[in-house]
């Protein structure tokens, strides 16, 4: 396994400090900065609009995507939002039928109120991405691998068949600058939600737009400072100290999901594991090709239903029932009722999102105990009613 920047994102914010010599950045609290004279602000006047503890993340951030420059957002939710900012009135979005359940759900919002149109496609299904692209749109959302199905699209052959004239967005939550780096790939922008691989310790929510031309960021500076939309100085000083660690915890992340990947395959009570590291996964293939790694995020349908997943979660003790991921706690999610819960039925359906589907964000636990766990869970799954839950000594 070959990590993408090995070095730079260690080095986020050290020895920078040109007043003091501070060999980690300071936090610049300020909410603002006083002039040199009237009519002569310095570089920084209101923390809204720029902030020094916020520009060094976004500057670290920025070179770990190979792009031009960037804004952190104080969600991730903030940077999809941001990045819708750019379209004009009506813009015509298409975006993947199987995209994160809060991206859905606010594209749709926009789309009932008239402010966009979006289109959901199968973006696998070069059929269905003709016919979008001949719509001429104002902007491609791509998400790969997506959320919850871990489904992969190529970035390089869509950006191509976009074209110069449609803005092209990829969600790089689940991988990280580590492992993709989607500008390198044709995008124009990158999102993150900041809150998951970038902090990597589940304690800030944040977000990030990075862009590939100085124009375009330009552009998206701008409106997150109209909007009033960028983070704080507190929350991007965690983000960036947890970013200094990205690759370390991210080599854990991957040991430990290839062995978890190895026992689930053996395990009679699943049914379907969705993991783009398995030779006979559709987006093997494409994954190998754009991707520093198969990444430590899979999903998995359990022969059974609601109930067996109720099972299954009320006997586990190191993954913990919760939404979001990449920190370094492993965490168990059923999609249906809780990341995609703002999808209606039929989305889902057409997603691939059912009862069964549970999705895993592994940590970096010992990988031993992971996998006793899960065994322990799966063991009562379908065979005992649920018994004690704290049962790891």
């Amino acid at each position: 396994m070959t990590l993408l920047n090995q070095t730079t994102a260690v080095r986020a914010g050290i020895d920078c400090d040109t007043q003091y010599g501070a060999v980690t950045p300071p936090l610049y609290l300020s909410s603002n900065y006083a002039f040199e004279d009237l009519n002569q602000p310095r570089k920084y006047d209101y923390s809204r609009s720029g902030n020094p503890t916020r520009d060094i993340l976004a500057a670290a951030l920025a070179e770990l995507e190979h792009a031009a420059g960037g804004v952190v957002t104080a969600t991730g939710m903030g940077a999809v939002n941001l990045v819708l900012q750019l379209l004009p009135q009506g813009a015509l979005v298409v975006a993947p039928h199987d995209c994160y359940g809060g991206t859905y759900r606010l594209l749709t919002t926009l789309h009932d109120k008239g402010a966009i149109k979006v289109d959901f496609v199968d973006q696998n299904d070069w059929s269905q991405i003709h016919q979008a692209i001949d719509k001429k749109p104002d902007l491609l959302w791509i998400e790969t691998p997506s959320n919850p199905l871990l489904r992969v699209v190529d970035i390089r052959k869509l950006c191509e068949a976009a074209g110069p004239d449609v803005l092209k967005v990829v969600d790089n939550t689940f991988l990280s600058p580590a492992l993709q780096q989607p500008i390198t790939l044709g995008a124009d922008l990158v999102v993150h939600s900041t809150t998951k691989y970038i902090n990597g310790h589940s304690d800030v929510v944040g977000g990030a737009v990075l862009a590939k031309t100085e124009a375009l960021a330009e552009q998206v500076t701008w409106w997150a400072n109209c909007i009033g939309i960028t983070a704080s100085p507190f929350d991007c000083l965690l983000t960036t100290r947890g970013l200094r660690t990205l690759n370390v915890r991210m080599q854990q992340h991957l040991e430990n999901t290839e062995k978890i990947v190895q026992f689930l395959e053996q395990h009679p009570a699943i049914k379907k594991i969705h993991y783009p590291g398995l030779t006979d996964h559709p987006g093997h293939e494409i994954a190998q090709k754009q991707q520093a790694h198969f990444g430590a995020m899979l999903s998995f349908e359990l022969r059974g239903g609601y109930e067996e997943v109720g099972q299954l979660v009320n006997n586990l003790n190191y993954f913990t029932l919760a939404e979001s991921l990449g920190g370094v706690e492993s965490l168990i999610c059923h999609p249906a009722t809780m990341t995609h819960a703002a999808m209606a039925p039929e989305a889902q359906l057409k997603a691939g999102i059912n009862a069964s589907l549970i999705r895993l964000s592994v940590g970096i636990e010992a990988a031993d105990d992971l996998i006793a766990d899960l065994e322990y869970g799966l063991s009562r799954t379908l065979l005992k009613p649920v018994e004690e839950k704290c049962h790891v000594k």
